[in-house]
């Protein structure tokens, strides 16, 4: 949950806002941490919650039975694969290493052209700061193209950053690297 109450605060109104817009919630699966927050209140809102659980986390009792459909995946791999085949945009809520690993391989493929769907940071309490200040010296070091970085849709506003991410329309990032069935 982190170590402040303004981030489960910020899980409970993403997923009343998800409910509210008539949209669903396609998540990691879990019924523990933020994720579990989010795909409650989404259910409590009337929303549909599909969540993706990979057999060694399901059999563990981490599994939200709860939700309107789990699939359960044999490992990680299947189950990003399995959410971003799903999901019509992604949203990064604070989270470890786990959440900074899916949000990067979302944006790699956005950038490699795999998807064109959006993509949003929730900078709860200024959580990710560091995080967009980093990409942002990578643009000036030159490493990160100023298309690729305008592909985040970033707000501390929950019921914002999801009516944001309904109207956002991907800005191109250039040539396509690759086609999806390279992958």
């Amino acid at each position: 949950m982190g170590s402040r109450p303004a981030y489960a605060d910020a899980a409970q109104r993403v997923g009343s806002a998800i409910a509210t817009n008539r949209l669903g919630l396609v998540y990691g699966g879990g019924r523990v941490g933020l994720m579990g927050v989010v795909a409650d209140a989404t259910l409590a809102g009337g929303g549909p919650v599909v969540g993706v659980i990979p057999d060694p986390l399901a059999t563990k009792e981490v599994a939200h039975r709860g939700v309107t459909e789990l699939i359960v995946v044999p490992g990680m791999h299947e189950r990003k694969a399995k959410m971003a085949e799903r999901a019509a945009g992604f949203l990064t809520l604070p989270g470890g290493v786990g959440t900074l690993e899916e949000f990067f391989e979302i944006i790699t493929w956005a950038v490699l052209g795999l998807h064109r769907k959006p993509i949003g940071i929730l900078n709860v309490d200024g959580y990710f700061d560091s995080l967009l200040a980093f990409l942002d010296d990578s643009v000036a070091q030159g490493f990160v193209r100023p298309a690729h970085r305008e592909l985040m849709v970033v707000s501390d506003n929950p019921e914002t950053l999801v009516a944001n991410l309904l109207d956002h329309t991907m800005p191109p990032v250039g040539r396509r690297w690759i086609e999806s069935d390279e992958t």
